[in-house]
């Protein structure tokens, strides 16, 4: 095995398996100085100004001259004088090819009376307001399993009461975006399958007025899904009986459910990257894109996300649009970003993270380049704004913003029941009602946080397996999930905490 990588023939750069030390032969090139696994070597002379290329595309512009064998990094490697702004060739649809033979898989799922099907029974309390958030989780906590076991004692079908709080729902304008994003949020979530029942608790004088959210949302309330405020309750204490009162009454029901097989086709994966490094797009996201083609040529749906983390690397999506419009659309909400960086006083390139850089990553072109491979080689059916009904089968792509719980937030919201996750540094994420599978893109992350990582796709960059077979263990993994087994995530209690809703606008 060579201590290097090479991804296509025509890059400037090779990816350093393990640490290499100067001197080291790279390709006939010696190596200069010390170069961090991860990280990349120049394999020719790079004159100022010249574009770089990784996966023979560019991933930045030389910013001084860089000689053969030297580390390729921040000291060397940026934007270019026009911060990215550089000519893509969208080529819209050019890429598209034949629906695959259509394949049979299931799942063990709960199906729900409306013939929706989800992979987790949860009783969720949401809120309007932030000032609702403390006697929401007083509720959801006379129901935790580790504090309060005999609560649930005789609902064993029930996965748990959460309370999904959140930092907004005032302060804004009401008919403003930031507000029609929070309702579609809540709306999402409120009708999310993998929620048996869910009650909403308010404040009673806020700017999202549960009334007004209901109308919106199509929403009526049943037996199932109730509503109330603390105002027109008497208080935190008497609200907080209410609640839990109200809940005892919603248990039997959501307890009276068993899982049976289900289709694949009934299976939508949140698409997510975080704590990236150099390795994500060599191993776990390509994986999780051969688990994605798998799961579509099946009948299931999957969400790429992260709008800021595919700038650069959009032209590879349009490509696979199956019509110019959901090119188009793409295109149009890169645009955007653009613009609400600019009037933000910030660029693109904001991002790479300080330790996605750690782990090799030096410029967003090269981040994004990376994070597209977890979309697969599909068509792409269909471009949703944040929190947007996902009702189009297939790969699909929901704008929202690259940090993480604000992005699967959206994800869960447009109708995901399982996320996969995968992260170089080591991310610890969950994000109730969905299970989260995290896979690490290298064995010594594996080896060091195995207790938080349900996959090592590090074997892939060990050279011991395949990113097709990963891929095909990443699926496997997924069915299994859906059908009920808990990930690392939900064994350590993650989920409640990561419900953040995209909060967009001036604060009042």
């Amino acid at each position: 095995m060579t201590p290097f990588i090479r991804l296509h023939p025509a890059d400037d750069v090779v990816i350093a398996r393990a640490q290499l030390v100067g001197g080291t032969t790279v390709e006939g090139v010696a190596v200069r100085g010390l170069i961090p696994a991860g990280h990349k070597v120049a394999m020719r002379a790079i004159a100022p100004g010249e574009p770089v290329r990784r996966y023979n595309q560019i991933i930045g512009f030389a910013s001084r001259p860089i000689a053969p064998g030297e580390h390729v990094h921040t000291q060397n490697l940026d934007m270019g004088p026009d911060k990215g702004h550089f000519e893509r060739d969208y080529a819209f649809g050019a890429d598209v090819k034949p629906t695959p033979a259509k394949r049979e898989a299931t799942f063990m799922g709960i199906r729900r009376a409306d013939g929706r099907v989800a992979t987790r029974n949860y009783i969720g309390v949401l809120t309007s307001v932030n000032c609702s958030a403390t006697a929401a989780r007083a509720i959801a906590d006379h129901f935790s399993r580790r504090t309060n076991p005999a609560a649930l004692a005789d609902y064993p079908n029930v996965d748990g009461v959460v309370a999904l709080t959140h930092g907004t729902g005032c302060g804004m304008d009401t008919q403003g975006m930031g507000m029609q994003i929070l309702e579609r949020t809540l709306t999402g979530y409120a009708t999310h399958p993998n929620f048996a029942a869910v009650l909403v608790v308010g404040l009673g004088c806020e700017a999202n007025q549960i009334n007004a959210w209901l109308t919106t949302g199509h929403l009526a309330e049943g037996e199932n899904f109730q509503t109330f405020n603390i105002q027109d309750t008497g208080g935190t204490h008497k609200t907080v009986e209410k609640g839990v009162a109200l809940i005892n009454g919603m248990l039997p029901r959501a307890n009276a459910v068993k899982r049976e097989p289900c289709s694949a086709a009934h299976i939508t994966i949140g698409l997510q990257c975080g704590g990236s490094d150099g390795y994500s797009g060599i191993s776990a996201n390509p994986a999780l894109g051969a688990a994605v083609d798998l799961l579509v040529a099946h009948g299931g749906t999957a969400i790429l996300s992260e709008t800021p983390e595919v700038y650069g690397a959009e032209h590879l999506l349009t490509r696979r649009a199956v019509r110019r419009e959901v090119g188009e659309k793409l295109v149009e909400r890169i645009r955007w970003w653009e613009h609400y960086t600019e009037i933000n006083e910030g660029e693109m390139n904001n991002n790479p993270s300080p330790g996605n850089k750690a782990g090799g990553l030096t410029t967003i072109l090269e981040k994004s380049l990376g994070a597209v491979a977890k979309g697969g080689t599909s068509n792409l059916e269909a471009v949703y704004e944040y929190a947007e009904p996902v009702t189009a089968h297939g790969f699909v792509y929901m704008d929202t913003p690259g940090y993480d719980p604000v992005s699967a937030t959206g994800q869960v919201a447009g109708g995901a029941n399982v996320i996969c996750f995968t992260t170089g540094r080591g991310s610890a994420y969950g994000c109730a009602p969905s299970p989260s599978l995290k896979l690490a893109t290298n064995s010594a992350l594996w080896q060091r946080q195995e207790e938080d990582m349900d996959i090592n796709c590090g074997e892939i960059v060990d050279g011991t397996v395949s990113i097709q077979e990963m891929g095909q263990r990443i699926f496997e993994r997924v069915l299994a999930t859906a059908s009920g087994t808990p990930s690392k995530s939900e064994q350590h209690g993650y989920g409640q905490n990561e419900f953040v809703p995209w909060q967009v606008g001036a604060v009042m």
